[in-house]
């Protein structure tokens, strides 16, 4: 068995995110990690930041993030 451990600082960001549950899935075909904090979204409107990821918004309130290239962003690529 592999032995994983969690940061504090996940915990930390994790805990600061605007949602109490949040749902993932990552495709590794794409390299494309989907993280919504409401389900089902309701996106009505979409940005694209200088950071490269796409922030979903319901009016005002973010309700999700497509992050593009996750795992060249995790290892800090």
């Amino acid at each position: 068995m592999v032995q994983t451990t969690i940061s504090s600082e996940l915990v930390r960001r994790l805990l600061d995110l605007p949602g109490r549950q949040v749902w993932t899935d990552y495709d590794s075909e794409a390299d494309v990690l989907y993280i919504s904090f409401r389900k089902p979204q309701q996106a009505n409107d979409s940005v694209m930041a200088d950071d490269g990821n796409i922030y979903h918004y319901r009016d005002a309130e973010l309700v999700g993030v497509t992050v593009l290239n996750a795992s060249r962003q995790a290892t800090g690529s």
